[in-house]
């Protein structure tokens, strides 16, 4: 399967606990293109006193990285995204560009401490919609208060959240419970988007293809073309 789009990737170098290297980054991206993907949004991570890169390093790396594909030749869009865990100036982050939004959308990749309390995770959400944003929530699988309770869930997306699993999740590389989870969203239809979370081209690499194949096997071709190429284009149509 070719086309595919990576929504969650830690590829820039020098900005988070992803890419040590540009060397690093382009053997992610050649990973990427083996496995069928042409499109990335690269997702540095924003967290409060752990991952606090200035905006301006972030986009300095990030044309130095399209710079070295136009060079290599690599046939591939790269777009700029964050992954943005959850803090109360949020908004204002957001509104300052002091962190991205997906592909210069209203799209946001949000992320969480594991163990949540459900009210405080709606409460951030309900935060950002208000605000006109839609929020992505990222490796959803991992969250205590999400797994236990589907209909949690399920309020969460009538609410306007969308939903992001991990693909390593998918094939079970996260365990046999968090591979059950993914099932469970899929056959309920409340996933939106498939992503990697690479963070290197040896330890959490980016690998989108054995995935893409086993979710079109499982859930049929229509359902993989909506998870792998539908939705993440309406996203960066902004739609």
């Amino acid at each position: 399967m070719t086309g595919l789009t990576d929504v969650h990737c830690h590829l820039l170098p020098h900005v988070d606990d992803g890419s040590k290297s540009l060397e690093e980054t382009m053997e992610m991206l050649k990973l990427e293109y083996e496995n069928g993907v042409r499109t990335i949004i690269a997702t540095p991570h924003y967290r409060r006193g752990m991952f606090e890169t200035p905006q301006e390093e972030i986009i300095r790396q990030f044309h130095r990285v399209k710079e070295c594909m136009h060079r290599q030749n690599l046939q591939m869009e790269l777009y700029l995204g964050c992954e943005l865990h959850i803090c109360t100036e949020m908004v204002s982050l957001l509104k300052e560009k002091k962190v991205s939004s997906m592909a210069d959308s209203r799209y946001v990749l949000t992320e969480f401490p594991y163990y949540i309390h459900q009210e405080s995770m709606q409460k951030s959400l309900y935060e950002l919609i208000r605000f006109g944003y839609a929020p992505i929530l990222a490796h959803v699988e991992r969250y205590e208060c999400v797994q236990k309770d589907l209909d949690f869930l399920e309020d969460l997306v009538s609410m306007g959240a969308r939903i992001q699993v991990n693909a390593g999740s998918i094939m079970g590389e996260s365990g046999r419970a968090a591979k059950r989870f993914c099932k469970k969203l899929m056959r309920a239809d409340l996933l939106d988007f498939i992503g990697t979370d690479g963070h290197g081209s040896k330890y959490r690499k980016p690998l989108m293809g054995a995935c893409a194949a086993y979710v079109e096997k499982k859930e049929g071709s229509a359902y993989a073309r909506r998870i792998f190429w539908e939705n993440p284009r309406k996203l960066l149509e902004n739609k």
